[in-house]
C-alpha cells in the first residue's frame, strides 16, 4: 500500500513560544487547538461563528509591503490553524497573569467592575490589548470600534467602556474630578434628597491607583519569524488532514498553476464566509487554496483616475487605505470612497473586518453585502488573472447575479479591484438599515450614484443598487435609464419611487421576510439620496453666482440627512457613602471588586469546560427532533454506530430509573412535541466524531395534527398547560358603567433568548466504587441536578456530588434545564463506564432550551376625563411551549405583579399558559414581570392619548400614594416608590427636557424625539416560605484562615464577594483571611436555586448565622485575652477543644399565596425604582438612538454598591434588548431561525444610552434582610421599557404630525421594521401589501 504523501510542518508562535505542528488537520480551528492541544482555556468558546468575540486573540504578522509588524484581533473560532504559518498569536494568558504580572488592561477592567460572570472578559481584554498595541493612547472612537465585535450579556458595557477610557487620550471624563461634584449633575439644590450631597459618592474605583501602561514591556515579535518573513520561502506548503488538504503556495505563479489544476478548490482567506457555510450548510471542499503568502494580492496602487486595491487586503486594511485617500484628495474625487468608508465602519465587528478579505467579500456575493452595491454603482472593475493571462470584468449586476458569461472562469482568481475617482457633478451615497447599529447584517442596503449635466439639475447618468431585497444584489437599471434627462426635482422623485417599486419588486416570500418594510426602505433611501444631492448642489452653487436655481430643502427636512453617530456611554453612578464611623476593615457597603475579577481578566478563572480532559473521557452530542409534532416510527442507529470513534448511542431505553416526569420527559419515547426535542445522544471519542455520527442517525416520523406554534393557534385549539389564574378586586363591570371613557387594546411581547455567554455544559465523572458520581455543571440549582440524576439512575442522592465553581451567566436559563443535560450525560457515563463531557454549541443551546415566555394581552380600561383610572380588565396568554416547566409559576407571578405601581380600585387580571409545539419556555430574569407590566404601562399610554394628557401625568395620578394593600391584600408603604419617582424626575431634569423634545419635534419632520418615565414596584422572592431557606458551612483552620461555603451559586452577580463581605464583618477579620472554593452539594445539601433576586439575602443570613455561632464559641477565649490576635484566639480554641466549624441556617422569609381566596403575603419585600429615557427616531428608516437614561433604584443599604449598580445596569440593558432588538423568528413549521448572534441581536456596546446615570436611593426603610440590603438582580429588567415607551412616544409624535389617527398596536420588540411602518407617511403608503 503506497505511503500517503507527507505533510509539511506548521510553524507559528503562541505567547512567545514556538509551536511546530506535524500532521496538522486543516479542519482544526485555532480555538480548538488553543483549548485542547495547548490547554490555554482563557480563550472561550461561546458562539463558534465569530459573532460574539469571546474567543478573541491577537495575531501579529510582518506586512511584506510596509515591512512593519501588524497586530490585529481575530476570532479564534473561525481561523483555520493552517492559515497561521509564520504568525505570532497572543492569547489572554500571554498578556498577563495573577502569578507573574498583570497587564494594565487586565487590572483596569477588573477594578472598574467591568466583569460579572467573566466569560466574555478575556475577549474584551484581547480586543483592548490589540488596540493598545497599535495605539497606546487611543481615541474614544477607536475604543468603540475595537469593542464593537465583543458581546457581553451581564454588565451593560458601561464599566467596560470606563476601563478602556482610562487609556484614551482625549477622555471626555468629568472635568470636576475629585471635587465630589460632576459636570453631568443637574444644577439647583436637591430638596427631595433626604441626605446631604456630601453623603453621596460617585466614584466606584480610584483611577490614580492603576499601574501605568508601559509599551516597552510587551512581548516582542519573535526574531525567528522576522527572519522567516524577511526571506520568505517560495516553496508551496501542503497540510494534509483526514478529509481536507490545505495548500499554501509561495508565489502567484504557483497559485495560478494550482487553480488550473484544482478549479473547484476555493481560495480561503479570512474564512469568515466559507467557515460558517461549511459549519451550518454542510459545504465541503477537499482542497483549500490559501493565497496568504502572496504579496501581489495585497498590492495597492494609486493613479490619477482611481485606486486599485489587492483582493487579499483585509476589510480593515481597505478601510485604512480609503481613509488615507480621502484625506489626500479633493472632496469631489472621493465620493465613492466615502460611501464605502461609511459602510466599513458598521460592517461586522473589528475582528471580522481584520480577517475578511476584499476579494472574499466581493466573490461571496452575499445578497446582504454592504460593499457590492456601492462598488457596482461606483463602476468598479475586477482585475482577474489566470495562467492564460489577465482580463478585466465590470463589477455590475450581471456579475453580482452570478451570470456565467460575466463571471470568473474556474481557473481564474480575482487579483485586485479598481475603483475610479468620482468627478465634479457626480454624487455617490450609501445607505443601510439593520436590526441594530453595529455588527448586524443589513435588512436593506443601497449604493446610489447620480451624475448631473454641469451647471444644471439634469440627470446625465444614474445608477442604484440594493442589497437584501433579492437572492443577489439588485440593480435598478430600467428605472435609472428612464430617469436620465429628467431634472432633479420633486416630480422626478415621485416618478423614481414609482419606478423603483415596480422594478425592485420583492415577492411576498423574499429572504428574511419583512417585505413591506424592505419595499418602504427602497424608496425611503432614494428620498434620502434625493435630499443629500440637493444639499451638495447647494454647496456647489455658493461658488457659482449665475448658476441654475435648485429646489430648496425645507428646514424641517434637514435632519433626515444625518445618520446617528456611534458614541460611547458616559454617566454618573451615585450611591450612599459608608458611615464615617464604620471600621476601615469592614467591607460592607463599599464598592469591593468582584472576587474573581482579576482571574476573569487573565483567563485563569476556570469554567465548567475549562476543566482539563479526564482520563478515558468521551464526548456527547445530542440528537433532536426535526419535526414539531410527530410520532417516532423508527430510529436507526446502525450507520452511526459503525463510524470510527463512536462508542454508543444513548436512548430512553438505557435509562435505569425514571425518564423525567410524565409531562416532562428527558428523552422522547414515542412522540416528539417540538423541533429540538431530545431523542438520543451519541457518545464518541471526540466531538467531531460524535457530531458526524449524529448526521447518520435515521429517524422516521409520522406527522401529527395539530401543529400549534403561536398563542393564537393555542387559543383556537383550546390548548393550555394549566388552569386559568385570576385575581379580582372591586366591581369591574359596575365601574365600567360609570366612567367617562373606555379604551380597549392589544399588546404583543416577543420571547427572549437567555444568551448566557457560556452555553449549557456538564462533565460527569463516574467513580470506581459505590456508584458514586462527580458532576461538574454550569447551573443555578445543583441540588435539582443532583435529584434528577438520582431518580434517572435510580441511585441514592448521597452518591452524587454536584460542583459549581462559577457559571458564565444564567438569567434563569440554568435553573431547570441543566438537570436534563446532567441526567442524560450521567446515563451515558454509567452505561459506558467513562467520564462524559456534554457541551452544547450555541445553535443547539438556542434551539433546545427555550427562553422567556412570549405574551399576548388584551386590556379594557375605564377612566375619567381627568385621567383617573377607575377600572382595568386584563387578560393575558403566555406561550409556554410543549411542557409545563415553570409556565404555571410564571403565569402566577405575572398576574400578581400586573398592577405595578398603580392603585386602581376595580381590577380583574386573568392569565393562561398556552401549550404549543415549541421547546418549553422557562424561567428568565424578571419571571413574567417584564412582559406583563408592559400591558399595564401600555394602558396608561392609551389613556393619556385619549385624555390629551402626558403619560407621566396619568402615572402620577394613579400611583399608590399612602400605606395600602395590593390586589392580593399584602400591605406595603409606597413612600420609597414616590421618592424614586420624584428623584428620577429631578435627576433627569424631566420637565425642561420634555419641553425641549417638543420643540425639537416641531422643527423636524423626519426625525422625532421621545421621552418616557416609568415607575416600578418589583416584588422579590419566591411566593413560598420553603424556597427562602438557606444554609452555610464555615470552617476556621488553625492558622486563622476561614473557608466559607454556602448554598448560592456564583453566576456573575457577585454572591461569593458579598458572602465574604458578610463573613468579614461578622468575624471582624479582613476579607483576605477568607476564602470560598466552590458550591457543592457535599458541603451544603438541599439547596434552593439561586434565583428570584434573593440569593445574597438568604445565603447572607445563613453565613451570618454560622459566623455568629462560631463567635459565640470563641467569646470566653476573647474575654480572657482581649488584646490577643485572631490567630492567638483560634490556636487557644483548638487547644481547648472548641469546634471551629459551624453550620449556619436561615429558615426563610414567611411567604404564602392562597389562589382560592386571591390573597396572601407572597413576597418578603419590594424593590422600587424609576427610569427615564430619551430617544431619537429616524422616521425614514426606523432606526433609533438612545440619548439618555436616568435610573433611580431603591437598594436600601447596598452590601456592595459596585456590584449592585452593575446588576441594575446589566439588567436594564438586557431589558432594553428584550424591548428593542431581540427577536426570535420561527418558521410556520416551528423551526427556530434565529440560532446565533448573526440572526439574534442582543445589545452591543453601541446600543448603550449616550448618557447613562444610575443612582441608588439613600436608605430610609429597613427591610427584613441582611444589613437592610435589597436584592437587585432582576428588577432593572423592566426599566428597559422606558426606552420602548420613549420610542412609542416619538412614533406617536410622528403619527400626530402626519394625521394618522387610529391607534397602533403595541408590539415588542420595537424593531426598526415596526418603528418604520408605524411612522406612516407617503413612502409607506406607496407600498401596498405585497402578494406572494
Amino acid at each position: 500500500m503506497p505511503c500517503p504523501p507527507k505533510s509539511d510542518d506548521l510553524v507559528f508562535f503562541v505567547n512567545g513560544r514556538k509551536v511546530i505542528e506535524r500532521n496538522v488537520d486543516p479542519e482544526v480551528t485555532l480555538l480548538s487547538f488553543l483549548r485542547k492541544n495547548l490547554r490555554l482555556t482563557g480563550t472561550k468558546y461561546a458562539c463558534g461563528r465569530g459573532g460574539c468575540g469571546a474567543c478573541t486573540v491577537m495575531v501579529s504578522k510582518r506586512d511584506p509591503l510596509s515591512a512593519k509588524i501588524r497586530h490585529f484581533s481575530i476570532t479564534a473560532c473561525l481561523v483555520p490553524i493552517c492559515s497561521l504559518y509564520g504568525a505570532a498569536v497572543t492569547t489572554v494568558e500571554g498578556v498577563g497573569s495573577i502569578n507573574t504580572r498583570l497587564h494594565p488592561v487586565q487590572e483596569r477592567i477588573a477594578k472598574s467592575h467591568g466583569t460579572q460572570c467573566g466569560f466574555c472578559t478575556p475577549g474584551m481584554v484581547m480586543s483592548m490589548y490589540t488596540l493598545l498595541r497599535n495605539h497606546p493612547q487611543p481615541s474614544e472612537e477607536q475604543l468603540l470600534e475595537a469593542l464593537g465585535g465583543n458581546l457581553c450579556r451581564c454588565t451593560g458595557y458601561r464599566p467596560i467602556l470606563a476601563s478602556g477610557r482610562t487609556f484614551c487620550v482625549e477622555s471626555n471624563g468629568c472635568q470636576q474630578k475629585g471635587t465630589g461634584k460632576c459636570c453631568l449633575d443637574p444644577g439647583g439644590n436637591d430638596s427631595s434628597s433626604l441626605l446631604r450631597e456630601s453623603d453621596i459618592c460617585t466614584e466606584l474605583f480610584a483611577e490614580d491607583e492603576f499601574q501605568p501602561l508601559d509599551p516597552t514591556q510587551e512581548l516582542i515579535f519573535p526574531p525567528e519569524l522576522l527572519r522567516m518573513a524577511e526571506k520568505p520561502e517560495k516553496q508551496t506548503l501542503i497540510f494534509r488532514g483526514e478529509r481536507v488538504t490545505w495548500i499554501s503556495p509561495g508565489t502567484l505563479k504557483d497559485l495560478l498553476e494550482l487553480k488550473a489544476k484544482h478549479p473547484e478548490a476555493p481560495l480561503i482567506s479570512g474564512n469568515t464566509s466559507l467557515g460558517p457555510a461549511m459549519k451550518s450548510q454542510g459545504h465541503f471542499y477537499p482542497i483549500l487554496l490559501s493565497p496568504a503568502r502572496i504579496s501581489e494580492l495585497s498590492m495597492v496602487s494609486k493613479t490619477s483616475d482611481g485606486l486599485t486595491i489587492g483582493a487579499g487586503c483585509s476589510l480593515a486594511q481597505v478601510k485604512d487605505i480609503l481613509a488615507e485617500r480621502v484625506s489626500e484628495l479633493p472632496e469631489e474625487k472621493t465620493q465613492t470612497y466615502r460611501a464605502l468608508l461609511k459602510h466599513l465602519r458598521s460592517l461586522a465587528g473589528q475582528q471580522i473586518r481584520n480577517m475578511a478579505s476584499l476579494g472574499g467579500h466581493i466573490i461571496s456575493r452575499h445578497c446582504y453585502s454592504d460593499l457590492n452595491p456601492i462598488l457596482a454603482v461606483g463602476n468598479a472593475t475586477l482585475n482577474l488573472i489566470s495562467e492564460e493571462g489577465t482580463r478585466q470584468i465590470p463589477l455590475n449586476e450581471h456579475f453580482l447575479a452570478g451570470l456565467a458569461s460575466v463571471d470568473l472562469k474556474p481557473e481564474e482568481i480575482l487579483e485586485s479591484v479598481y475603483i475610479p475617482h468620482s468627478q465634479k457633478w457626480e454624487f455617490v451615497s450609501a445607505f443601510r438599515q439593520a436590526q441594530c447599529q453595529q455588527n448586524a447584517l443589513a435588512d436593506v442596503n443601497a449604493g446610489m450614484r447620480v451624475v448631473l449635466k454641469e451647471g444644471t439639475d439634469t440627470i446625465k447618468d444614474l445608477s442604484i443598487a440594493y442589497g437584501g431585497v433579492g437572492a443577489a444584489t439588485v440593480s435598478a437599471q430600467k428605472s435609472c435609464q428612464q430617469l436620465v434627462g429628467r431634472p432633479w426635482n420633486e416630480l422626478m422623485l415621485e416618478e423614481a419611487c414609482r419606478l423603483l417599486l415596480e422594478e425592485v419588486s420583492l415577492p411576498g416570500w423574499a429572504p428574511g421576510g419583512k417585505v413591506e418594510f424592505k419595499r418602504t426602505l427602497v424608496v425611503s433611501f432614494f428620498f434620502k439620496f434625493y435630499l443629500e444631492v440637493l444639499q451638495e448642489l447647494k454647496k456647489l452653487v455658493k461658488f457659482m453666482p449665475d448658476s441654475h436655481h435648485y429646489p430648496e430643502i425645507s428646514d424641517q427636512f434637514l435632519s433626515a440627512l444625518e445618520d446617528f453617530p456611534i458614541t460611547g456611554s458616559q454617566g454618573v453612578q451615585r450611591y450612599q457613602r459608608v458611615d464615617s464611623h464604620q471600621s476601615l476593615q469592614d467591607p460592607v457597603g463599599r464598592p469591593i471588586m468582584h472576587l474573581s475579577g482579576l482571574k476573569h481578566a487573565t483567563g485563569e478563572a476556570i469554567f465548567c469546560d475549562d476543566i482539563p480532559m479526564v482520563d478515558r473521557e468521551l464526548f456527547m452530542v445530542l440528537v433532536t427532533s426535526t419535526r414539531a409534532h410527530a410520532k417516532i416510527i423508527s430510529v436507526d442507529l446502525s450507520q452511526a454506530l459503525d463510524l470510527p470513534g463512536v462508542i454508543d448511542v444513548i436512548t430512553a431505553e438505557d435509562i435505569p430509573g425514571t425518564n423525567g416526569t410524565e409531562d416532562d420527559k428527558l428523552m422522547a419515547v414515542d412522540e416528539v412535541l417540538c423541533v429540538g426535542h431530545i431523542i438520543c445522544a451519541v457518545v464518541a471519542e471526540t466531538e467531531l466524531q460524535a457530531k458526524s455520527a449524529t448526521e447518520k442517525i435515521k429517524i422516521t416520523y409520522e406527522d401529527l395534527e395539530p401543529v400549534i406554534i403561536t398563542i393564537n393557534d393555542a387559543i383556537k385549539h383550546n390548548s393550555f398547560l394549566c388552569p386559568e389564574k385570576k385575581l379580582e378586586q372591586g366591581n369591574v363591570e359596575e365601574a365600567f358603567e360609570k366612567v367617562d371613557q373606555i379604551v380597549e387594546g392589544e399588546v404583543h411581547v416577543g420571547g427572549q433568548e437567555h444568551f448566557y455567554m457560556e452555553t449549557q455544559r456538564v462533565l460527569v465523572i463516574p467513580k470506581a466504587e459505590d456508584k458514586e458520581l462527580d458532576i461538574y455543571v454550569s447551573t443555578q440549582d445543583p441540588a435539582h441536578v443532583q435529584k434528577t440524576v438520582s431518580s434517572t439512575l435510580n441511585i441514592p442522592i448521597n452518591r452524587i456530588t454536584c460542583h459549581v465553581k462559577r457559571v458564565g451567566g444564567g438569567f434563569g436559563g440554568k435553573v431547570g434545564r441543566p438537570a436534563v443535560f446532567g441526567a442524560i450525560a450521567a446515563v451515558g457515563a454509567i452505561k459506558t463506564g467513562h467520564p462524559i463531557r456534554l457541551v452544547l454549541d450555541r445553535k443547539d443551546d438556542m434551539l433546545i432550551t427555550g427562553g422567556r415566555h412570549p405574551l399576548f394581552g388584551k386590556y379594557k380600561v375605564g377612566f375619567m376625563n381627568n385621567g383617573r383610572i377607575k377600572a382595568l380588565d386584563i387578560e393575558c396568554f403566555v406561550n409556554g411551549g410543549c411542557m409545563l416547566d415553570d409556565s404555571e409559576l410564571v403565569t402566577e407571578f405575572l398576574i400578581l405583579k400586573l398592577e405595578n405601581a398603580y392603585k386602581i380600585r376595580n381590577l380583574r387580571f386573568r392569565g393562561r399558559a398556552c401549550m404549543t409545539n415549541l421547546p418549553s419556555n422557562t424561567a428568565f430574569r424578571g419571571f413574567g414581570f417584564p412582559q406583563g407590566t408592559l400591558i399595564t404601562e401600555s394602558c396608561i399610554t392609551a389613556v393619556a392619548a385619549k385624555c390629551g394628557l402626558l403619560p407621566e401625568k396619568i402615572r402620577e395620578k394613579n400611583m399608590y400614594k399612602t400605606v395600602d394593600k395590593t390586589i392580593y391584600k399584602q400591605a406595603f408603604s409606597p413612600e420609597t416608590l414616590i421618592r424614586c419617582w420624584n428623584e428620577c424626575l429631578d435627576k433627569s431634569s424631566f420637565h425642561s427636557r420634555r419641553m425641549q423634545v417638543e420643540e425639537f419635534n416641531k422643527k423636524n419632520y423626519w426625525k422625532k424625539k421621545g421621552m418616557a418615565i416609568i415607575p416600578m414596584k418589583f416584588s422579590v422572592g419566591f411566593a413560598a416560605t420553603s424556597y427562602h431557606q438557606a444554609a452555610a458551612l464555615v470552617h476556621i483552620y488553625t492558622d486563622g484562615s476561614v473557608l466559607v461555603t454556602h448554598g448560592g451559586n456564583e453566576l456573575g452577580q457577585g454572591i461569593h464577594t458579598k458572602m465574604l463581605q458578610v463573613a468579614s464583618r461578622e468575624l471582624n477579620i479582613p476579607m483576605s483571611s477568607l476564602h470560598i472554593c466552590e458550591t457543592s452539594t457535599a458541603t451544603v445539601p438541599n439547596t434552593i436555586a439561586t434565583a428570584a433576586s434573593i440569593g445574597s439575602d438568604v445565603n447572607g443570613r445563613a453565613v451570618q448565622n454560622a459566623c455568629q455561632i462560631l463567635l459565640k464559641r470563641l467569646e470566653p477565649i476573647i474575654k480572657k485575652n482581649p488584646e490577643g490576635t485572631w490567630e492567638d484566639w483560634i490556636e487557644a480554641a483548638f487547644e481547648q477543644r472548641i469546634s471551629l466549624s459551624a453550620t449556619g441556617y436561615f429558615r426563610g422569609y414567611k411567604a404564602f399565596m392562597d389562589w382560592e381566596k386571591g390573597e396572601g403575603d407572597p413576597f418578603p419585600y419590594y424593590v422600587y425604582g424609576a427610569a427615564c429615557s430619551e430617544v431619537e427616531v429616524d422616521c425614514l428608516t426606523g432606526a433609533h438612538k438612545k440619548i439618555r437614561t436616568d435610573i433611580v433604584m431603591d437598594a436600601c443599604c447596598s452590601l456592595n454598591p459596585a456590584i449592585d449598580i452593575g446588576q441594575v445596569e446589566g439588567s436594564f440593558i438586557q431589558g432594553m434588548g428584550l424591548y428593542t432588538t431581540e427577536e426570535l423568528k420561527y418558521s410556520p413549521e416551528g423551526v427556530l431561525y434565529s440560532r446565533g448572534p448573526d440572526e439574534y441581536k442582543i445589545p452591543t456596546i453601541a446600543d448603550v444610552p449616550e448618557e447613562f446615570n444610575v443612582s441608588l436611593l439613600p436608605s430610609s426603610q429597613t427591610p427584613p434582610t441582611i444589613y437592610s440590603s435589597k436584592g437587585l438582580g432582576e428588577s432593572g429588567m423592566f426599566l428597559g421599557s422606558s426606552v420602548f415607551f420613549a420610542i412609542t412616544d416619538a412614533v406617536a409624535a410622528a403619527r400626530r404630525e402626519r394625521d394618522t389617527v387610529e391607534d397602533f398596536t403595541v408590539r415588542s420588540p420595537a424593531t426598526p421594521e415596526w418603528v418604520r411602518m408605524a411612522c406612516a407617511d407617503r413612502f409607506t403608503e406607496m407600498t401596498p401589501t405585497a402578494k406572494g
